[in-house]
């Protein structure tokens, strides 16, 4: 019965993200701030601040350092956008000019590399007036799920509630057992890969810096975005520091950038991501790929970003119900048994 009820809600909140894509969003994001934000808000709880008072110094806090940090990932890859296009193209025609025509792929990238990057450090000035349009849009997303994120901060002692209110008396222990064990999932997903993400961004920054490879600042910028999308953004970010090096730096430089970045991918994949997301959902890396596929083709950039988290908030809900499955089976069991002291039947 339950798992029948969480195939149709699944369902249900699959064709709703769908067909109203712009609204759900900024929901979804707004979940996520507050899987990130959580311990902080609690923190704050502990201090016997009032919840209300608690929930907006939370989001004043994450205003302020996401603010900051968005200006500065920004400013640092406009401020060395140019150079980093003009970086690629110079590799493009020199790998043109070794391996002939298939260095034409690279040029092509190049030549949009600038959109490329405007997608990942904002499209404020992509264009006149689509650059407008779509500043607009992402400005009113993070301003809704902000001012979601202060509300389910707010009203989370009540979330419980809400959930059991919407379901069958007899199913409230399970649905909000596995509500919670998602939430878990996402929450310990969001403060790792926030994580990672700062020590990749400053290992690889501070390797292109030791190189002197330009515009350093700014691929250190999309490591760290690029580590939110798991395998494909630390492969994209790294690929384009490597043609980077390339050009301006020469191929023994290049060589030099591909060891520090492989190093540091090392680093994350056999220390910092067992030790770091030891206690989340474990995902198979074909699942994540999928996820991301999926991600990108119903909402692009943001679609792959959320991708990966939901993902571990589905594998979450599945554990749950696996063990509740298992408990309730081995309960069934026991109940067939005779009581201590109690004889068995005859044959």
């Amino acid at each position: 019965m339950v798992a029948l009820l969480v195939t149709g809600v699944a369902a249900v909140g699959i064709w709703l993200c769908v067909v109203f894509k712009t609204a759900v969003t900024p929901v979804l994001l707004a979940l996520l701030g507050t899987a990130l934000l959580g311990p902080l808000y609690r923190r704050l709880l502990r201090m016997r601040v009032q919840r209300s008072l608690a929930a907006g110094l939370t989001c004043a806090a994450v205003l302020a350092v996401v603010g900051g940090a968005t200006y500065i990932v920004v400013k640092a890859l406009f401020d060395t956008g140019g150079q980093i296009v003009s970086s690629l193209r110079a590799a493009a025609h020199d790998l043109s000019k070794h391996f002939g025509a298939a260095g034409t792929s690279l040029d092509d990238l190049a030549a949009n590399s600038k959109e490329l990057l405007g997608k990942f450090g904002g499209t404020a000035a992509s264009g006149v007036v689509s650059g407008l349009s779509v500043a607009g849009e992402m400005i009113a997303t993070a301003v809704l799920a902000l001012l979601l994120v202060f509300f389910f901060l707010r009203d989370s002692h009540k979330a419980a509630h809400t959930l059991r209110s919407l379901v069958p008396e007899h199913s409230g222990d399970t649905v909000e057992a596995m509500a919670r064990r998602a939430f878990t999932a996402v929450e310990g997903f969001m403060r790792g890969t926030t994580f990672i993400a700062l020590i990749d961004a400053v290992c690889i920054t501070a390797g292109l810096l030791v190189l002197r490879v330009p515009g350093a600042w700014g691929l250190g910028a999309l490591v760290f975005v690029g580590a939110y999308i798991p395998y494909l953004g630390a492969f994209l970010s790294g690929a384009v520091a490597v043609l980077v090096a390339l050009a301006d730096r020469g191929l023994a430089i290049a060589l030099w950038t591909l060891g520090v970045v492989l190093a540091v991918q090392v680093l994350e994949g056999h220390v910092l991501q067992p030790v770091i997301q030891s206690r989340t959902v474990q995902m198979h890396p074909a699942v994540v790929m999928l996820a991301i596929t999926a991600g990108a083709s119903v909402a692009g950039i943001i679609g792959m970003l959320l991708a990966v988290p939901l993902t571990a908030a589905a594998f979450g809900v599945i554990s749950e119900m696996r063990v509740r499955y298992a408990d309730s089976t081995s309960g069934d069991r026991s109940g067939d048994r005779p009581y201590a002291g109690e004889a068995s039947p005859g044959p």
